[in-house]
């Protein structure tokens, strides 16, 4: 017997519930139907939500969202996406890993890079919360991070004989509900940079995968 809509709207959901309409949110921000603020807000309110319900009139006004909410998600992802969402290690020893395109990030990342090159593109990526932090660890190696104009950045790590090179706030960037990439470690003859780069609104599509270890 089919399910009442009316039972399923107060349905308890589930964090893959969640994912999947922040992903809906993050294609949104992407194709420039939502600022970087309404992103934030309904981000947040996305993590706070209990029920279907609570998650409808956050996508209401995006071009079928809502009928993609009213079904359950399961692990759903938009299509190209990565399930990557329980890795929280990278490692690159001689060797190169990256993470682009619409992959879903967990709340804590840590990339290791020794003589070896790790890329890490926030741009189209689903982020778990308002903030995201990764720990850059990069000896004689370097850690590439590109995030969005409307990501703030906070530098919490320090250098050995290496570098550490962060962009300066941008007005989008400094607003009260940007997100957050905190990015902490250590560089040791080595160099972790962050910069800051535009959307290419015709660049979404299947992602690149590189190599990770599940932490």
């Amino acid at each position: 017997m089919a399910e009442n809509p009316a039972e399923l709207d107060r349905m308890r959901i589930s964090d893959a519930d969640r994912d999947h309409v922040a992903s809906l949110l993050a294609a949104a921000l992407a194709e420039g139907r939502l600022t970087a603020d309404e992103h934030a807000e309904r981000l947040d309110a996305i993590y706070a939500s209990k029920t279907r319900a609570d998650l409808l009139p956050l996508v209401s006004d995006l071009p079928g969202a809502a009928a993609a909410v009213a079904a359950p998600s399961g692990d759903t992802l938009p299509a190209g996406a990565e399930m990557t969402g329980r890795a929280s290690r990278m490692v690159a020893v001689f060797s190169a890993t990256s993470r682009r395109g619409m992959w879903r990030v967990p709340r804590e990342v840590s990339a290791v890079s020794v003589f070896g090159h790790t890329d890490l593109d926030l741009r189209d990526a689903i982020l778990p919360a308002k903030e995201v932090r990764i720990r850059a660890v990069s000896v004689f190696g370097d850690t590439l991070i590109t995030v969005p104009p409307e990501m703030h950045v906070i530098d919490d790590g320090w250098a050995l004989f290496g570098g550490r090179e962060f962009p300066p706030d941008t007005p989008e960037s400094a607003g009260h509900n940007a997100p957050i990439l905190r990015v902490t470690g250590v560089s040791v003859f080595g160099l972790a940079t962050v910069r800051r780069k535009d959307r290419d609104r015709g660049r979404l599509g299947p992602p690149r995968a590189g190599g990770e270890i599940p932490g």
